[in-house]
């Protein structure tokens, strides 16, 4: 199992960055989808994270600002964040949970993909 990640990059604060990421591979379902970031000197948190019921667990600070998508039967999830802040700045890690396949479940991950948002 693979998890590809695309987008994220720099912008302006206030801005817009779109985050994709395509879970491929040899399984057969994914429990849960999103994103987690790692700002620079910090723990990884939780951004966003969605059910495959559409629940949504979210970080309360980009709630309203940030939009997450998902199409289960595509494996794909995808993270669009606007009004971007400096404190967004982070690499972003996809993260699919309880990914199902002849051995059992496991948790996979993105190998990251920088978002640096200036003032």
């Amino acid at each position: 199992v693979e998890l590809v990640e695309s987008g994220g990059g720099s912008a302006q604060a206030g801005g817009s960055l779109s985050l994709s990421c395509v879970v491929s591979g040899s399984f057969f379902s994914v429990s849960k989808m999103g994103w987690y970031r790692q700002p620079p000197g910090k723990q990884r948190e939780l951004v966003a994270l969605v059910r495959r019921n559409g629940v949504v667990d979210w970080k309360d600070s980009v709630k309203g600002r940030f939009n997450i998508s998902r199409d289960f039967s595509k494996n794909t999830v995808n993270l669009q964040m606007n009004d971007l802040k400096p404190e967004d700045t982070a690499v972003y890690f996809c993260n699919a949970v309880r990914v199902a396949d002849s051995e059992g479940w496991s948790d996979y991950w993105g190998q990251g993909t920088q978002v640096t948002v200036s003032s």
